[in-house]
């Protein structure tokens, strides 16, 4: 079986799971904060919060940023788990169509903005591993003054002229996700990523239950009649969560990333060589070769108009030859949730278009040249 993406793990990975398993602790020690530290490192993030999965993630970041009723322009080409977080918080959203390379359209974007003086917050995915616009991002947040998430669980390693994304130069976080499709895995987990500090600091509560053991609101329970800080004592502040990570998971996401730069190499390679092979086809890559795209997808579009097969007849011929293909993503808004909701009439004429087009090959650092020529082979001779 070949699927669209899969990790990458090593004896090194295996060697720092099993030392952590066989220290003191298993959770809430120090490889978290060691993981953290190597993120900012890494994507010039001043802080980062390491949390149990990429969901987690964005809903914390949502109920930093958001109020209930705020109004918050967002892409309906992602997982369902970035508009779903705006809904968490009580806000409500605005779905934006997509350009041609699948990336949220930052001119509609501006235009939506100019007109309606109402929209608190803007949500942007870097689709597929390649950055938005930055500049337009940049232009966005300087003259609206709104508050940006970047969506970047396909876009760690990503790069543009300003650094890393993930380094929240035009953002005020940047969240990311390590399940196991992605370019490195912690097995589930994510983080949170900000040069905010308020932000930082409520991010930390928020992960573990709302709670501090510094900076009390209730004295009396704090202290005792001398004086004395109660060494017991923890106290709730905020509604918040059990999104903590392990110490295990983190090790293994601590010796992942310094693979992290090696596995993009190679998902680029796969990347170019798939771009040759559809070269002069009816397969044409989402956009072509970006050097600064970190691939964690690689999607391509066909029109089925013009073909006797079906993409999903495409679907299970592929799956037939051993090959797992997968579509990214179904529109959001027309999910019978979101309908329910009053969504799905919205004129996303581009969104629609790549639905019916779009779909997404085996990409990821293992996969062999071989495997690589075989999924071109049956793909040309199925498409044919």
């Amino acid at each position: 079986m070949i699927p669209y993406g899969k990790q990458t793990i090593d004896e090194n990975d295996k060697k720092a799971v099993i030392e952590v398993l066989e220290s003191d602790f298993l959770t809430t020690g120090p490889k978290v904060e060691e993981f953290e530290s190597a993120l900012c490192k890494y994507t010039g993030a001043k802080y980062a919060v390491a949390v149990s999965n990429g969901t987690a993630a964005l809903h914390i970041s949502s109920l930093i940023l958001l109020e209930k009723g705020d109004l918050v322009l967002t892409t309906p080409n992602s997982f369902l788990a970035t508009s779903n977080s705006i809904l968490y918080a009580d806000a409500k959203l605005l779905f934006v169509d997509i350009k041609e390379d699948g990336n949220i359209d930052l001119d509609k974007c501006i235009e939506i903005l100019e007109k309606n003086k109402n929209i608190k917050a803007l949500y942007v995915v870097h689709f597929s591993g390649n950055p938005v616009e930055m500049e337009k991002l940049k232009y966005i947040r300087e003259k609206f003054n709104i508050k940006i998430l970047e969506d970047s669980a396909h876009a760690i390693g990503a790069i543009y002229k300003e650094g890393k994304i993930g380094n929240c130069k035009f953002s005020n976080i940047a969240t990311f996700s390590f399940h196991p499709v992605k370019h490195i895995t912690t097995g589930e987990g994510g983080a949170i990523l900000t040069n905010d500090e308020e932000i930082y600091k409520k991010a930390k509560i928020l992960r573990n239950h709302g709670m501090v053991k510094e900076n009390f609101i209730n004295k009396d329970l704090a202290y005792d009649k001398k004086g004395n800080l109660n060494p017991w004592y923890y106290e709730m502040q905020m509604l918040g969560f059990n999104y903590r990570i392990t110490d295990f998971q983190c090790a293994l996401g601590l010796s992942q990333l310094k693979k992290l730069d090696k596995f993009i190499e190679k998902r680029k390679k796969i990347a170019q060589k798939y771009d040759k092979a559809f070269e002069n086809s009816i397969i044409n890559p989402l956009y072509p070769f970006n050097e600064n795209s970190s691939y964690h997808l690689y999607v391509v579009r066909v029109d089925f108009k013009k073909l006797n097969i079906t993409k999903a007849e495409l679907f299970y011929k592929m799956r037939k030859e051993g090959i797992f293909l997968q579509l990214h993503y179904i529109p959001i808004n027309l999910q019978p949730y979101y309908k329910n909701l009053g969504y799905g009439d919205e004129n996303l004429p581009n969104t629609y278009k790549y639905y019916e087009e779009a779909f997404s090959l085996p990409i990821y650092p293992s996969l062999s040249e071989e495997e690589q020529n075989y999924v071109i082979e049956k793909l040309k001779e199925n498409l044919q």
